[in-house]
């Protein structure tokens, strides 16, 4: 651990510049900083030290035995200070000019393509590179910085990342217009109901399964439930053909089967005391997104809104 009374940066980048240029007008100069303000700093690093580390006269400044040791010292310190200093600026023009996005399926497939395009339009210049997974598989990918910013719908998000709530998604059990059940569809089923049925379910770690167990074990008042006679499919659309086929009974976000349901190709089958809403979250490592990213997260609220 450092001491408190460790000299900070910028005062002995100031002492450099002295040694350097003969006084503490020209080193003030030299950092764009007037000389009271020079001079001030310069006394605050003497107190800092506990020893007096300039010589001042008319004809300029110069070190004192303690000030050269110090500088001795301190110009490699100031050197890693440079490189560190010129490595984050160009990880921050890197920043600038590109954003990874990770997102879901549900968010890829039907809501990230119209705010990727707002932004193109805002910065035609910029690379962006998006990949698709589930939620658990977004959430790897941001936490292994491979992604700048992540969407889930998953309605647990790990505690690591800062969040933002970009809008609300809800869940819809969705059968083909000749499948059995949709005969039932006006009175609706119950929970219980559900157990014995063939449901289409998509895979662990996907927030469109975790966010329908949850609420199918809330409304069964247990935990989570076993279902036997469920199918495991890979994506969204997977699951809606298979639905159309009259192959089961699918579990999707209503947005992935507006279309259908209008069209009367696919009819949802409501579940009395079934609540399978979900947030659409936003997630980052550290306390702020980059500039791209927040303004793609801006995008999305406003979209989704």
């Amino acid at each position: 651990m450092l001491p408190t009374w460790t000299p900070d940066l910028p005062a002995l980048d100031l002492l450099l510049s002295v040694a350097e240029l003969g006084s503490v007008g020209r080193a003030a100069a030299a950092h764009g900083i007037s000389q009271p303000s020079a001079s001030s700093r310069l006394s605050r690093l003497e107190r800092q030290l506990g020893v007096p580390v300039l010589v001042r006269g008319t004809r300029g400044s110069t070190l004192t035995p303690a000030g050269e040791a110090v500088l001795t010292w301190g110009a490699g310190v100031v050197d890693a200070a440079r490189a560190l200093t010129d490595g984050v600026r160009t990880l921050r023009e890197a920043a600038d000019a590109r954003l990874r996005v990770a997102a879901s399926l549900t968010v890829a497939e039907y809501l990230m393509p119209p705010w990727l395009l707002a932004l193109r339009r805002v910065h035609p210049d910029v690379e962006v590179a998006a990949t698709v997974a589930n939620s658990q598989g977004v959430c790897e990918r941001v936490r292994a910085g491979r992604a700048d910013v992540g969407f889930v719908e998953s309605p647990d998000v790990p505690a690591e990342f800062s969040t933002r709530r970009v809008g609300r998604d809800r869940l819809a059990l969705v059968v083909a217009s000749t499948y059995p059940l949709a005969a039932r569809a006006a009175g609706g089923v119950l929970p219980r109901d559900l157990l014995d049925l063939p449901l289409l379910l998509r895979e662990p770690g996907s927030g469109t399964r975790d966010t329908f167990l949850q609420a199918l074990g809330k409304a069964l008042g247990a935990g989570i439930p076993h279902l036997p006679h469920a199918v495991e499919l890979g994506s969204t659309s997977t699951i809606v053909a298979t639905a159309r086929a009259g192959g089961g009974v699918g579990v999707v976000s209503v947005r992935a089967v507006a279309g259908d349901l209008a069209a009367g190709i696919l009819v949802e089958v409501p579940v009395h005391d079934l609540h399978a809403e979900r947030p659409l979250t936003a997630l980052w490592l550290g306390t702020r997104p980059t500039p791209l990213a927040a303004e793609l997260i801006g995008l999305a609220r406003r979209a989704t809104r």
